[in-house]
């Protein structure tokens, strides 16, 4: 199952950007359908993993930092689809920028999963918590090592 969400997150992450040409309104709705399929197989990969271990309780703090973790997902396409739209021209301010914006979007993420695992292990305990911890930075770690490997380094394909 892990291996199933890995390949689906990835391919649509890779299809987003093949489709930066794209109308906004159109970007916008793929995204949404995007993070929708995500959502719903990475709560297939959490509720497989934690099993009969969570309740109502769990799921409902669960949907609240899906919430949150989509307007952060929503920026950080922005972000990438920027880079990839412009990384020929990317120089001084630009890449300053791109970087601090970058900083900013992981700052932001990993402070998301810790307040999260906070409200996790108040109302499940601290094994819940830390298997959440886990799974939602393995995953954020893959999708972020996928994103690197595909994407050029700024100036390494010149215009």
């Amino acid at each position: 199952m892990k291996t199933t969400i890995l390949n689906i997150i990835l391919s649509s992450i890779l299809l987003l950007f093949s489709l930066t040409a794209a109308h906004t309104q159109s970007k916008t709705e793929e995204v949404d359908l995007f993070q929708s399929l995500y959502g719903m197989e990475k709560k297939a990969v959490m509720s497989e993993i934690l099993g009969i271990t969570v309740d109502a309780r769990f799921w409902t703090v669960y949907e609240a930092y899906e919430l949150e973790r989509k307007e952060l997902g929503k920026d950080r396409i922005a972000l990438l689809t920027s880079y990839v739209e412009d990384y020929g021209d990317i120089k001084g301010d630009k890449a300053d920028e791109l970087v601090k914006n970058a900083e900013r979007l992981n700052k932001g993420q990993n402070s998301l999963i810790a307040k999260y695992t906070r409200k996790v292990r108040k109302i499940v305990g601290s094994e819940v918590a830390a298997q959440f911890y886990q799974i939602e930075h393995y995953l954020l770690n893959a999708i972020r090592s996928e994103i690197f490997e595909n994407l050029p380094v700024i100036g390494e394909i010149k215009n």
